[in-house]
């Protein structure tokens, strides 16, 4: 992980950890560094830079700063406006962008926000670039032979301008719409846009595929994102599939790059469950590149259960769907995810895709002629316990002798019969300890043992 940028992105509080500052001088950075390539390749032209949005109050800030930065660099911003990440990743690959920003921090609070970037082909940019980026931010870069404490302005006709280009994000939708291979007439479906960015997509998306679409959280208000609504919150989204005897429920987060679902008898859908029942079809028409399922250390341990019992080989990879596509790109497989719900199918997308993952599940559901909840009947999900302890030091606290002679103390009792996992996060000061097993008590007793030493060392760390 770098000083700035994460797993997904540079992400904070705004105007605490994240500035505008920040974000006018990775603007600077991007269209100066663009331009100067196409420069010493003889390429006329100046550089183009599309960016995206959610709706948090803070990414209009953000946005114009950006904005300043690509400009007075000399090259010129394309703004989508509030839309996905997945649909910038669209736009930056089709439309023949030099890279693509989405401002957004997922599925955090309102008040975080943060700038993931994209290169060229609508994939997390490499972190070479990265580490550049992190460079200039810390005062100096060494770049093309010569070290950078400032970089040249561009001036007259070489400064960049903005365009409005809503009609990239149009086409985006049209793209999505043209995926559906049926009719959802008769399908009465509940979207939970987290008053995010799926707001005013999903449900164009849906209605134009026929279905009865019902919308929940749909009237973002700068401050609103994700509070007690979309993936992280997904009980209001059970209630309502329940109440209105609905087929099914999807729940996107704030920047629309993850789906959970709720079946038609309100029980939630996960990443891995997804991952199951589009797998397992994918394998029966034959389109299951390699056999392979590629999923995170975090997967439960029943899936993989499940897909020993069907003959279908799975990888494991760290946390992150950067790392997921990676190892999809490598390998050539064709779908791969996250329990979290950041699902992708490498066919049709670089990044995980919220909506493109719904219309998938539909897909299932409409082509066997199943419930969803007939769909993942098969799959035992094994209890798990999941805890989040801040800490002073992510590393030296996973790390400490101590804490991992429990952890192995731990594997010993499960055995066979479940796993434990700890690992530090990438986006936030935090160890995450999860256990799973037979029981939710079992897990529960494992996962307070490691965590109490963590806290006896001293590593624990204040709100």
């Amino acid at each position: 992980m770098g000083r700035y940028f994460g797993t997904d992105g540079f992400r904070g509080e705004a105007n605490c950890d994240l500035t505008a500052d920040h974000a006018y001088r990775i603007g600077r950075f991007l269209g100066w560094y663009y331009g100067e390539i196409k420069r010493q390749n003889g390429i006329g032209e100046m550089p183009k830079v599309v960016i995206g949005k959610d709706t948090r109050r803070s990414s209009y800030m953000f946005e114009y700063a950006l904005v300043g930065g690509l400009v007075a660099s000399g090259a010129d911003a394309y703004l989508l406006h509030v839309t996905t990440t997945p649909s910038v990743a669209y736009v930056t690959r089709m439309d023949g962008f030099d890279c693509g920003i989405m401002i957004s921090a997922s599925h955090n609070p309102y008040y975080d926000n943060g700038i993931k970037l994209l290169n060229g082909s609508g994939e997390k940019m490499e972190e070479s670039t990265i580490s550049l980026i992190e460079d200039y931010l810390d005062g100096s870069v060494h770049l093309f032979d010569q070290d950078w404490t400032e970089l040249p302005l561009a001036k007259r006709e070489n400064i960049g301008c903005t365009v409005d280009y809503v009609a990239g994000r149009n086409r985006y939708v049209g793209y999505l719409i043209s995926l559906g291979q049926f009719s959802f007439k008769d399908k009465r479906i509940a979207l939970d846009c987290a008053n995010g960015a799926a707001w005013n997509i999903a449900k164009s998306v849906f209605d134009a595929l026929g279905a009865k679409t019902y919308l929940l959280n749909a009237e973002p208000n700068g401050t609103n994102i994700n509070r007690d609504a979309g993936s992280t919150h997904i009980e209001g989204l059970q209630k309502f599939v329940l109440d209105n005897h609905l087929d099914a429920g999807f729940a996107y987060d704030g920047d629309a790059d993850r789906c959970l679902a709720v079946d038609d008898k309100g029980e939630v859908i996960t990443g891995d469950h997804i991952l199951y029942l589009c797998g397992v079809y994918m394998k029966e028409r034959g389109d299951l590149m390699n056999n392979t399922v590629v999923t995170t250390v975090m997967s439960n341990f029943g899936l993989y259960k499940a897909f020993d019992k069907l003959g279908i080989q799975y990888a494991k990879t760290a946390v992150g769907d950067k790392y997921v596509y990676e190892y999809m790109q490598q390998y050539g497989c064709r779908i791969g995810g996250e329990q979290s719900g950041h699902i992708i199918y490498s066919k049709y997308a670089t990044t995980g895709d919220g909506i493109l993952t719904s219309l998938k599940i539909m897909e299932v559901m409409m082509a066997k002629k199943q419930k969803l909840s007939e769909l993942v009947a098969p799959l035992k999900i094994y209890p798990q316990v999941l805890v989040n302890i801040r800490v002073s030091d992510k590393k030296e606290a996973q790390d400490d002798p101590d804490v991992q002679a429990k952890v192995k103390e731990v594997e010993e009792k499960l055995g066979d019969s479940g796993r434990i996992l700890v690992r530090e996060s990438g986006t936030e000061p935090v160890v995450r300890v999860m256990v799973e097993a037979s029981s939710e008590e079992t897990c529960k007793e494992y996962v307070d043992s490691v965590i109490q030493v963590i806290k006896d060392k001293g590593y624990q760390a204040g709100e």
